[in-house]
């Protein structure tokens, strides 16, 4: 026998090992759809940021993770969260954030620690700190404990500025992102906070957009953010020009952040503005509450057309024109703002904008403000996508939580499920319907002999695209303290293709 015929031999008892090992370990085709067709199967690893959340010195914040039961995911895994480095682009104190760099030992001391340790699917655990030195996290999920594991950061500040309730959902690292509604007005202080999970240094473009096109920035190239640390960058650094309304792009050159803008006013409190969902013809920006005094839409096209819109409210008994703003103009290039007032009129609602003639991709953002005179509070809705599967909102217990959730083309059921109690408590689910081009205020179930904080998770069963977010409101002296969450899909699981046996390589 010769050495070709043994080659041929020994290469296809290779590829029977192979393709075997593939036969006997494909995704179960239930739940794949037809043959052929791609299995959705729970992810193995998920990464999440969480920015510094304050620099004030009386800034009490509160951190809960929580994992959804997930089937088909593995038996083992584990979440953390440990403190990023802080430190400055170039390891000394970084003018720009104003805050300083933490020596390498005291790096290390500091990302010893986990924040807090989660525990099994399905229960949620808590953490908290206090004062303006909490750094920023990196988390890390795997296994069992990665399937739309979600993070919620949420932060109380009694006076000053951006004075009220900031909450943010802790993201995955991205390469590029949009915030539209940003500011370097006067009383407002404006951080972009860009965190690097990984092991190599991460080159980032900040970009500003005003009324008028692209702001003249003071960075003149891009800002290096090194290995697992964070950059809080004051907007006010990087232009000498005062704008009401900007549009913040952030786009990474190499490697990858999380990024967040953090909106905080002298008078008007302050929240944590999120990446508005990619630029897309159509958006939807859910759950304005029902007793919004002020609402500004921000909207921006990175094109090189003009956009035309259409302007409508989804209320609780259909979709509604506003007033006088039944269309908007979006200049390419530009920021472009408009004054809505109290939209909502007393009922939820949730904004839709449509292509009034063709289709350009935008972004937009809702700057929402509750209150009176003195006693006002903000909060943003950025444009996002819809629960797709399965979205999951954490930390809702202490303060009062409303769930809206809008049906903008179709008529929808979706499945809210309230988890067991972080200190007990029995997990409990309810049913609902959304009509078509509706928003309702939902209320949620809670668990049965609830102790300590729960997470609702949000299933759409069938029907038409489901959007939504979560309002935290909290009352303190008067002041009418709340924060917007936006419920995108959790990403849980992901497309794996069906594998099988194809010997016809070995004829080629």
């Amino acid at each position: 026998m010769n050495r070709t015929t043994l080659s041929l031999i020994a290469g296809t008892a290779a590829l029977a090992a192979v393709t075997g090992f593939a036969a006997l370990n494909t995704p179960d085709a239930s739940g794949a759809g037809p043959a052929g067709t791609a299995a959705r199967l729970p992810v193995e690893r998920t990464s999440l940021l969480c920015p510094a959340p304050s620099l004030s010195d009386i800034a009490e914040t509160s951190y809960t993770s929580f994992t959804p039961v997930t089937q088909g995911a593995a038996s083992g895994g584990k979440a953390e969260l440990l403190a990023a480095t802080e430190q400055s682009a170039d390891g000394a104190d970084a003018s720009a954030s104003g805050k300083g760099a933490k020596s390498g030992k005291d790096a290390k001391e500091k990302t010893a620690k986990p924040v807090l340790t989660p525990k099994d699917p399905g229960t949620p655990v808590t953490g908290d700190t206090s004062g303006g030195d909490a750094p920023a996290l990196i988390g890390t999920a795997e296994g069992k404990a990665a399937p739309g594991w979600t993070v919620q950061e949420t932060t109380e500040v009694a006076a000053g500025t951006g004075r009220g309730l900031q909450g943010v959902n802790c993201s995955a690292p991205d390469t590029e992102f949009w915030f539209p509604g940003a500011s370097t007005a006067a009383g407002r202080t404006d951080y972009v906070h860009l965190t690097n999970p990984d092991d190599s240094a991460a080159v980032v473009d900040i970009e500003l957009y005003g009324k008028d096109g692209s702001l003249k920035s003071t960075l003149a190239d891009g800002l290096t953010v090194q290995p697992h640390a964070s950059e809080p960058v004051l907007l006010s650094t990087l232009t000498d020009e005062k704008q009401d309304d900007l549009t913040v792009h952030v786009s990474v050159r190499s490697g990858r952040v999380g990024a967040a803008v953090q909106a905080l006013d002298d008078k008007l409190g302050g929240d944590w503005l999120a990446a508005s969902a990619d630029p897309a013809p159509d958006l939807v920006l859910p759950g304005i509450p029902k007793d919004a005094t002020a609402v500004r839409l921000i909207a921006f096209t990175p094109g090189d057309a003009d956009a035309d819109l259409k302007v409508r409210l989804a209320s609780p008994d259909g979709m509604i024109t506003p007033a006088g703003n039944e269309t908007l103009h979006v200049k390419s290039g530009m920021t472009t703002a408009v004054d809505l007032g109290d939209v909502t009129r007393g009922e939820a609602g949730s904004l839709v904008l449509t292509p009034a003639d063709r289709s350009v991709p935008v972004v937009a953002a809702l700057r929402v403000v509750r209150g009176e005179g003195t006693k006002q509070e903000t909060a943003f809705i950025p444009a996002t996508g819809p629960i797709g599967t399965r979205a999951t909102s954490a930390d809702n217990s202490g303060r009062n939580s409303t769930l809206a959730l809008t049906a903008p083309t179709a008529t929808a059921r979706v499945k809210v499920t309230a988890s067991a109690g972080s200190e007990g408590g029995t997990a409990a689910s309810k049913t609902y319907t959304i009509k078509s081009g509706t928003t309702q205020d939902i209320t949620a179930p809670v668990p049965a002999g609830l102790k300590g904080t729960y997470a609702l998770t949000v299933e759409r069963l069938s029907g038409g695209p489901v959007h939504g977010s979560r309002t935290l409101a909290a009352t303190e002296d008067g002041v009418p303290g709340f924060t917007i969450q936006t419920l995108p899909d959790d990403r849980g699981t992901v497309s794996v293709p069906q594998a099988h046996e194809d010997l016809a390589v070995l004829q080629k």
